[in-house]
């Protein structure tokens, strides 16, 4: 169904009682013979400036008259001296200078598709204020039309217009805007590093035909210099200057002069001052969403030819974003709604567009764009008085345009179903709807490329129009004066029906110049044969001297030892598994009472062998044991209450203190909530000799204290003592007294993901009078910005925060990963560091350290990493685990090893599963014809596919299990490509309820394009190991994330940095790491680096769309292998439809949460009783179920989610892959299906839906060889139906009903998710539902 319509410093505290202040105790005498003395000096005061004036006024000789200026009225001064932006410094990101690159030569671009157009999306366009010519942006290049393609072409009838092309080549140029002379052209482009700048250039004075780029290549010489050129580039041979001045010249931008210099914010929507020699534009501020909020900035014109180099962040804020009730300026970056298209109204008064119903700060989406979610303003530049001019409500009002000579504003509106092109009489305050004729605005969304495209009024006052973009064409809108001299619909004011909004006619061609789109293969086969490596590890600690680790991993702890390694920290590359060659002794498991259980949060006990870990039980929550290493023997530790424990760590003196915490995504909010935060009791270790299997906990004791238990907490005694602990959070340590709560900050961090405090060094005790805030702390690491970090005690200031950015870090910072690190932790002793990255376990010993001082000092941008790398130690962990397939084959024996026919022949087949009788969609070839079977069997032995055939197949294997399908439709089990989920930054090794709920509705394949970097790959080892059921799962490991957010930000703004970046999270995860996603990155260079860097480790790049057109566009010309989420503009035309198709880059639309409009989750919410279901009520948690009933009274074409599916749907059938993603939302599993629903409404038929879910996406991400078909020698993840559902006519909505489930040939009933076979059993969950 198509809907087609048109670090300040703190302030000093107030003075305490013990030290009052004077001002309150002065005696009241010694006040009154003060005030007698201001008295009498203020009368003297008034004489003498009376005198003055006196002389002023009558004895000095007569100046010059000058006008008399009034001072302002308090409101207006007011409102110019009170900038909410007054205090914001804007010099945080980026956090380093980016290397030198050029877009267009050091990324190749080595395809050129070429095609012809007739129709274009979102084309912004401006008309010559002379000639009426039109120029207009397509696809990332800018064309012209000649103004008599439309001027006196009243009822024209003919051919079209040949559009000329203005700009091309790889950069992306859009935003075109003419100077009021004509003779100048100003535009958005981010040409050079890649970041969006203003750009202006002549215009020459014969035009369109003029300014032609297509002259500069007629030759047949000049032809072939392009060939060699563009060939010399693909080759990756360096630009000469000549060879530079001929691209820049075909380009047409040889001219062209930047007049911004943005490497990070970015600018857009250039509008000329009347004056000619200067421009307001948009400036784009990131807060910690990368949600671009936009203020009004001057910038000044230069004379054309000049060479003056600009400064970077030059301009002149005229509009700042406003402030929330409540909030001060120092919260001003986290305003995330902004103002934005911004035009002259006159030579000092500005008016612009704004969201107004998100008033809190905070972008929403889902608004409703019939309440009206735009307003637009005028603010006068001299008094800084602003007011509204049209209100947001009814329908909203954005993309204000001028016209000509001031008096009338025109603007877009939604009206009921339609779009309305609206003017505003500014002289008389009339409306009127010119034309219904509009497409949708996007004033639903975050809209950096404008909730509507650029207009212009014509130049002509006789024949006055409009020239519009909708509905894929160029329109021309004639207007006349009515008798009030207000312009109106020109049928309505001469009663002429020939004076409608005619289209423009117009074809262009198109040349655009793409990258190879990103692509690799990876064998899912492989990660199932034979013990494979578990590479993600997490909670470590190590020994009072640092020789001996502990830490979790796959849901075990494990013990390393330290020391003896033959990897050269200098060499090492993470990824490449030939580090553990003889390097080092392998990990050993822990010794634990319970094999199947899961374990975590381990630590050593001082002066001992003993190691204290937890265990975890679904039922009953946390346990505690005690390891002997020497012996390896284990007592159970008894005394500690039912709840969610972590972090147990016991001094010399055998006190314990560890931390509770309350509910969580996996075990829910019902069960031992109450009291979380910081515990202490005492513990009497055994002797070695001691038989007993368990050791108590006693006088367990709740310490208050204000920590938050949810966020990273690792707890250390304060030099031994038993009586104070360093509570060591994220971005803050604590020192804590167990005997009162009294608590003080030693550290404190900046956006750290990680800071730990030495427990050695020179700390005053908390009850001591005689402490003061500059004495001599330990040293701290941290890790910050993905890196470790070390600060020595001379830099660490309780009142200062710390992070890494060059210029404002701790004095004599050290880095101290090469590629990255998490779960820094000091030794007993304080002497050495460790932290994790993948399975490498790095340490320092500190005093070391030292040699490394001068290169410390020296690099100011990377802390001394090149010298201190040397330093390090790194032991290779050798944990491996059984993947699932030898598992399978060893628990079929073992269930038919007591049965009746028991035989060599039946032990053979044991592990052979057979379905006949089955309805088989293979989806092997992509053509339904081919892929459709009745009647037929499929043979899958030891998890792998074996046969597919016909009834016969699968005949004389006794022993095997059978299932008859009864007809039911069989196909391979669904790759949910777009998925996220909470459970995975869960302290402990529950069972997941969202990994079992995934499975129960056929999502066989998990791809989470955001997940923790090592944590992820925590949860699938567990996965893989059989500590729980769930799909296979994939992701790409933390964003690499753009905007301000600190802990995550990353510039990328160097090859070493984009190498770093893909490395720490492949190290993780090794081949089964495949994917990274960019996530808003403002600049192109940065995008480039990372897929250059992603050629070499293997890697694919899954953006986030971000609902910027514009740098969508860029992914796919820069050969991204898929977008997640849809192109903002919902309705697409052929410029993008073929583009996107031919490229090869990959589509996820995620319909679910569409950009625009109502959510589709909302549509199932509101049309669904979710909360009763009762599938859903057996797997997923109940609170989460009630939490998501809805209804809604919005229109059905609110929804621009259709007009997403169509135009998905259009360019399937022109050859896109799409895939399908549910986002993660509520419900798990069955919004999945809900996702293929919308798939369909577009278009699609059901076995395109099917096929997108299946094998395209297999196909994108290069896993094809392995899953996403029905095919021998592939992995069997299947779906199998009930009988009497066609899969193919049915409703596509009814595939939520799942017989079985199988991965990699194991199988469950879907309904109750018990297995079936090998071993008939069910997982229990924790107790999440209190019914």
């Amino acid at each position: 169904m198509v809907l087609e319509a048109s670090d300040s410093n703190l302030e000093k505290a107030p003075t305490t009682t013990k030290e009052v202040s004077t001002y309150y105790t002065t005696r009241h005498d010694s006040y009154q013979t003060k005030l007698c003395w201001f008295r009498l000096a203020a009368v003297k005061l008034g004489r003498w400036l009376f005198l003055a004036f006196c002389i002023y006024r009558f004895a000095l000789p007569s100046l010059p008259s000058r006008p008399v200026i009034p001072p302002l009225h308090a409101k207006y001064s007011k409102a110019l001296l009170d900038d909410p932006a007054s205090e914001f410094a804007d010099n945080d990101f980026p956090l380093r200078a980016h290397e030198p690159w050029d877009i267009s030569v050091d990324f190749p671009h080595p395809r050129t598709l070429s095609y012809d157009v007739t129709e274009g999306t979102w084309l912004r366009l401006d008309v010559h204020p002379v000639s009426g010519d039109i120029v207009f942006d397509m696809a990332g290049d800018v064309y012209c039309l000649p103004g008599d393609a439309y001027l006196g072409a009243v009822g024209r009838v003919g051919g079209r217009t040949e559009a000329v092309p203005v700009l091309t080549g790889v950069p992306h140029d859009a935003d075109p805007r003419f100077s009021p002379a004509g003779d100048k052209l100003a535009f958005r482009s981010d040409a050079g590093l890649g970041a969006d700048n203003l750009w202006v250039m002549p215009w020459a004075a014969d035009g369109c035909m003029a300014m032609d780029i297509r002259a500069h290549v007629s030759s047949s010489h000049e032809i072939e210099l392009k060939i060699d050129d563009e060939e010399k580039l693909t080759r990756g041979m360096k630009e000469t200057s000549e060879r530079k001045l001929r691209r820049l010249t075909r380009e047409g931008r040889v001219n062209a002069q930047r007049i911004t210099n943005e490497t990070y914010n970015w600018v857009s929507d250039p509008r000329w001052h009347p004056s000619g020699d200067k421009v307001v534009a948009t400036k784009w501020y990131y807060s910690s969403r990368s949600l671009g909020a936009g203020e009004g900035w001057e910038f000044p014109v230069p004379a054309i030819h000049s060479q003056s180099q600009v400064e970077a962040g030059t301009g002149k804020r005229l509009v700042s974003k406003r402030l929330p009730m409540g909030w001060t300026k120092a919260d001003y970056v986290e305003q995330q709604i902004g103002h934005e298209q911004f035009i002259w109204a006159g030579d000092d008064a500005l008016i612009y567009a704004g969201n107004v119903k998100d008033v809190d700060g905070s972008y929403t989406y889902s608004k409703d764009v019939h309440r009206g979610i735009y307003a637009i303003f005028q603010r006068n530049l001299t008094t800084g008085v602003e007011k509204t001019l049209v209100d947001a409500f009814p329908g909203g009002a954005s993309r204000p345009i001028l016209s000509r000579d001031g008096r009338t504003l025109a603007f877009v509106r939604r009206v009921r179903d339609k779009e309305a092109l609206v003017l505003k009489d500014l002289n008389t305050g009339t409306l009127h709807h010119i034309w219904h004729g509009l497409t949708y605005d996007l004033s639903t969304i975050y809209a950096p490329m404008g909730t509507y495209p650029s207009f212009s009024f014509t130049p002509s006052s006789s024949s006055p129009g409009i020239i519009i973009w909708a509905a894929g064409q160029i329109w021309h809108v004639p207007l006349a004066h009515n008798a009030e001299g207000e312009l109106v619909a020109a049928t309505r004011a001469t009663n002429n029906a020939d004076l409608t909004p005619k289209v423009i006619p117009f074809t262009a061609q198109i040349s655009k110049k793409l990258a190879e789109t990103r692509r690799m293969k990876t064998d899912v086969r492989k990660l199932e044969s034979g013990p494979q490596r578990v590479r993600a590890f997490t909670q470590l600690a190590l020994d009072e001297s640092g020789k001996r680790a502990v830490f979790a991993g796959a849901g075990q702890t494990w013990v390393q030892v330290l020391g003896d390694s033959l990897i050269n920290p200098t060499t090492l590359n993470p990824v490449d598994d030939a580090n553990f060659l003889g390097t080092s002794k392998p990990a050993q498991r822990i010794p634990h009472l319970h094999p199947s259980a899961g374990y975590y949060s381990p630590s050593f006990v001082p002066a001992s062998s003993f190691i204290l870990h937890a265990r975890w039980d679904d039922t009953n929550f946390s346990f505690l044991e005690l390891a002997d290493l020497e012996s390896g023997q284990v007592w159970e530790v008894v005394g500690l209450p039912k709840g969610r424990w972590f972090g147990a760590v016991v001094n010399g003196a055998r006190t314990v203190v560890l931390v509770k915490t309350g509910g969580d995504a996996l075990t829910g909010n019902v069960v031992a909530t109450a009291q979380t935060g910081v515990w202490v009791g005492e513990i009497m270790l055994p002797s070695h000799s001691c038989s007993e299997g368990t050791v108590k906990l006693t006088n367990l004791r709740y310490v208050q204290s204000s920590i938050d238990p949810s966020d990273v907490v690792k707890l250390s005694f304060v030099d031994g003592e038993s009586n104070e602990v360093f509570v060591q959070q994220s971005d803050s340590v604590l020192r804590v007294s167990l005997r009162d709560g009294g608590q003080k900050v030693v550290a404190r961090g900046k956006g750290t993901d990680e800071l730990v405090f030495s427990p050695s060094g020179s700390v005053p005790s908390i009850s001591s009078r005689l402490a003061r805030h500059n004495q001599e702390t330990g040293g701290a690491a941290f890790v910050s910005l993905f890196h470790v970090y070390y600060a020595s005690p001379s830099s660490v200031d309780s009142e200062k925060a710390m992070w890494a950015k060059p210029g404002k870090a701790p004095k004599h910072l050290a880095r101290l990963s090469g590629d990255g690190g998490h779960d820094v932790v000091f030794s007993g002793d304080g002497s050495v560091i460790g932290w994790l990255l993948g399975p490498y376990l790095h340490t320092l010993q500190l005093s070391r350290l030292p040699s490394c001082a001068s290169a410390i000092e020296a690099d100011t941008s990377n802390f001394g990493i090149d010298c201190v790398r040397g330093l390090l130690d790194v032991t290779a962990v050798d944990v491996a685990y059984t993947p699932d397939v030898q598992r399978l084959y060893s628990e079929a024996r073992v269930s038919i090893a007591d049965g009746t026919q028991r035989s060599t022949v039946a032990d053979n087949n044991a592990h052979v599963v057979i379905i006949h009788n089955a309805t088989v969609l293979s989806m092997e070839n992509g053509v339904l014809t081919q892929d459709l079977r009745s009647g037929a069997s499929v043979v899958i032995r030891s998890g792998v596919v074996e046969a597919v055939g016909g009834p016969g197949v699968g005949e004389g294997l006794p022993g095997a299990f059978e299932i008859n399908a009864e007809g039911g439709y069989v196909v391979p089990g669904f790759i949910d490509s777009h998925a996220h989920w909470d459970g995975t930054n869960d302290k402990y090794p529950a069972t997941s309820w969202e990994m079992q709920t995934f499975l129960a509705y056929g999502v066989t394949t998990l791809h989470n394009p955001s997940l923790h970097n090592s944590l992820g790959y925590v949860e699938r080892g567990r996965i893989e190991s059989g500590h729980m059921v769930g799909p296979r799962l994939f992701h790409t490991g933390t964003v690499i994330y753009g905007a301000s957010e600190y802990s995550i930000h990353q510039d990328i703004a160097s090859m070493r940095e984009a190498r770093e970046a893909l490395i720490r999270i492949k190290a993780e995860g090794g081949d089964a790491s495949w994917s990274y996603k960019n996530y808003n990155l403002p600049t192109r260079a940065a995008r480039q680096r990372l897929l250059t860097a992603a050629r070499d480790v293997g890697m694919l790049c899954v953006p986030e769309g971000g609902m910027n057109y514009d740098w969508d566009l860029t992914y796919i010309m820069d050969g991204m292998t898929t977008i997640e989420h849809n192109i903002p503009a919902s309705i697409l035309y052929d410029d993008i439809l073929t583009l996107y198709t031919m490229s090869g880059t990959g589509s996820t639309p995620t319909h679910i949460v569409d950009y625009g409009g109502m959510f589709g989750e909302q549509y199932l919410w509101a049309t669904e009783d979710i909360p009763n279901d009762p599938k859903l009520r057996t797997h997923t948690r109940h609170d989460i179920l009630e939490g998501i009933s809805e209804s809604t009274s919005r229109p059905f074409n609110s929804m621009a989610l259709w007009n997403v599916s169509a135009s998905v749907a259009n360019m399937v059938h022109r050859g896109l892959r799409a895939h399908i993603g549910a986002h993660g939302e509520p419900p798990l599993g069955l919004m999945y299906h809900q996702e293929m629903f919308y798939a369909k409404a577009g278009g699609l038929s059901n076995y395109e839906v099917i096929r997108a879910a299946t094998a395209d996406a297999a196909i994108t991400f290069g896993l094809f060889d392995s899953l996403g078909s029905i095919s021998g020698g592939k992995l069997a993840d299947l779906v199998i139906f009930p009988p009497g559902f066609d899969l193919l006519q049915d409703d596509i909505r009814h595939t939520r009903n799942i017989r079985y489930v199988m991965r990699g040939g194991r199988i469950w009933d879907a309904e109750i998710m018990e297995e079936v076979w090998p071993v008939k059993r069910k997982q229990v969950l924790p107790p999440f539902n209190a019914e």
